[in-house]
């Protein structure tokens, strides 16, 4: 792994940086070898708090977490704790994938098209696009979409289905319940 650490109202002492790195590689026993990824850690200090974020782009899988605390040891233990639990779920149900292939059929067969009624007239309002992000599609199925976009945090999430190659988009329903989009 590689490590690139940033500190945000904070210097980034050799102390704190040799402590992130110990306890970030432990993740590395859950995986067959080294991992080779960039790790970035960004390091803020607030009035009474301080935060820490920590993103590693894996092959089959990104790993985020943040953590708040008044020290900056403890929310390093803690957002560590939360990447463990990510990898171990994620590991979890790689591996229990395919014993429960039949299960992923029948969440592909309940996918549901929304179709956003189209708009004839948008108000003088000017639409200001504050930012832009670049990413691989990586080829993979709706279990392993529904995972990332969970374990990331996010409300929505883009792939490439590892079947067809088409482009789709996952969500989460108001009722708990998860629907795809399908591109054509």
């Amino acid at each position: 792994m590689r490590f690139n650490i940033r500190g945000e109202n904070v210097e980034v002492t050799n102390a704190i940086r040799d402590y992130i790195i110990k306890k970030v590689e432990k993740l590395e026993k859950y995986f067959d070898g080294m991992i080779q990824a960039e790790v970035q850690v960004k390091l803020k200090v607030y009035d009474k708090d301080t935060k820490v974020e920590i993103t590693i782009p894996l092959k089959s899988l990104v790993l985020r977490a943040e953590e708040q605390h008044e020290n900056m040891y403890a929310a390093i233990d803690l957002i560590v704790d939360k990447l463990e639990r990510q990898v171990r779920k994620y590991k979890t149900k790689v591996n229990r994938k395919p014993r429960q292939v039949k299960a992923v059929r029948k969440i592909e067969d309940t996918s549901v098209l929304v179709l956003e009624p189209e708009v004839d007239t948008f108000d003088e309002e000017r639409f200001e696009v504050v930012r832009t992000k670049k990413f691989n599609l990586k080829p993979m199925d709706t279990e392993e979409a529904i995972l990332q976009m969970n374990m990331l945090g996010h409300q929505f999430f883009v792939y490439t289905e590892s079947e067809s190659l088409e482009t789709n988009i996952v969500y989460q329903r108001k009722d708990g319940k998860y629907a795809v989009i399908e591109i054509q």
